[in-house]
């Protein structure tokens, strides 16, 4: 408990009358009544040194009260240029992320784009070489059958059994014009002493000959009714006999395989025949045991010089073959073009004219096979 009494060290003397001392007295130090005291004695002395310090304590506290306010504004405002910036940071990744996915969108879309325009370019050059393939096939046909109509129209406009055309058969020239003939001849009295033979099928009496053939009334009888009805048929007798005697022995080649699928093609109308160029090289497709050489026919499988190929249907595949092949092939094609314009009607003859023409196809054939053939030149 503090006496009241001054601390020894502060050498002045105890005040004149000992007050009772408040409790704030109590915590405050020895020496702050003296200076108190001394402080009012040189109070009436120092009055406006003493405002003055007022006044600047007032300022300084005023200025620290400005400097905090100021502070705490300025924290206040970085905090809020912090939240906005990091909002604009937050923005600025999201229109990165969509800027990202915009430029990959369009990259697959450009892709797309490019790979659909060559897919159809591809597909409009895959349809142009086959227009210009069926345009150079379309045009091919035409100059064929273009042959075929002018073989026609002379076949049955200027060799009519009532006028032919002597140029066309030279069967019918005079001995003298037709020169030597090799082979027998039948003698004058023999011919004119043939009797006139009777084909009960046809219900008329076939006069001879005047070359001095002879009119098988079997064959004549079957060939009357496949006439009344013509088609293609196998099962007629008529073209089944052909086919066992001379379209099948025909196109007997070694290449069996070959052989049947060269049989198909020349009964569909299928079977296409080329001469081959001098400078096209021997560059071929065909399956047939080795064979497709310029130099080696692909259906006899003989050394031969070939000349020509042949192409079976819409295929690529070409096959050469020797001038016999040929032969036996056209020899085939002929009877069958034949028999094609009697079923669609644009051969007006009568049937004894028509019988002939085709025993000599017939005939054709059987040379054919028999490896008789027209030379090239």
């Amino acid at each position: 408990m503090w006496s009241g009494q001054p601390h020894p060290d502060e050498g002045r003397p105890p005040p004149l009358e000992a007050a009772p001392a408040s409790w704030k007295s109590r915590r405050e130090p020895p020496g702050a009544e003296a200076e108190a005291a001394a402080g009012e004695g040189t109070q009436g002395e120092e009055g406006p040194a003493a405002a003055a310090q007022l006044d600047v304590s007032r300022l300084c506290s005023s200025s620290m009260e400005i400097r905090e306010k100021g502070s705490e504004f300025l924290k206040e405002e970085l905090h809020k240029a912090q939240k906005e910036l990091k909002l604009k940071d937050e923005e600025c990744e999201r229109l990165c992320r969509v800027r990202e996915q915009l430029e990959r969108e369009l990259e697959e879309l450009t892709a797309s784009l490019f790979e659909e325009a060559h897919k159809m370019v591809r597909e409009a050059n895959t349809k142009q070489a086959a227009s210009e393939k069926q345009l150079k096939e379309a045009r091919g046909k035409i100059d064929m059958l273009q042959a075929e109509v002018t073989a026609l129209k002379t076949l049955v406009i200027t060799s009519t059994p009532a006028s032919p055309n002597r140029e066309l058969h030279p069967q019918l020239l005079s001995p003298a014009k037709a020169g030597p003939r090799k082979g027998h001849l039948r003698h004058k009295s023999t011919s004119s002493a043939l009797c006139p033979l009777a084909c009960p099928a046809a219900g008329h009496i076939l006069p001879p000959d005047k070359e001095g053939r002879e009119v098988d009334t079997t064959l004549f009888a079957e060939f009357q009714a496949w006439r009344e009805s013509p088609s293609l048929d196998k099962d007629s007798a008529f073209l089944g006999r052909v086919y066992r005697e001379d379209v099948g022995p025909c196109l007997d080649f070694t290449a069996q395989e070959l052989s049947a699928l060269v049989r198909a093609a020349v009964e569909d109308n299928t079977l296409t025949i080329e001469p081959v160029a001098s400078h096209t090289p021997p560059t071929v497709k065909a399956a047939a045991a080795g064979y497709g050489s310029t130099n080696t026919c692909a259906l006899s499988g003989l050394a031969r010089a070939c000349r020509h190929r042949i192409r079976l249907g819409d295929s690529e595949s070409h096959y050469y073959i020797s001038p016999s092949s040929r032969a036996r092939i056209t020899a085939v094609c002929n009877f069958f073009t034949y028999i094609r314009y009697i079923q669609q009607g644009l051969v007006r003859q009568d049937a004894e004219p028509m019988f002939w023409e085709v025993t000599r196809l017939r005939k054709e054939m059987s040379l054919a096979k028999l490896g008789f053939f027209p030379q090239e030149a």
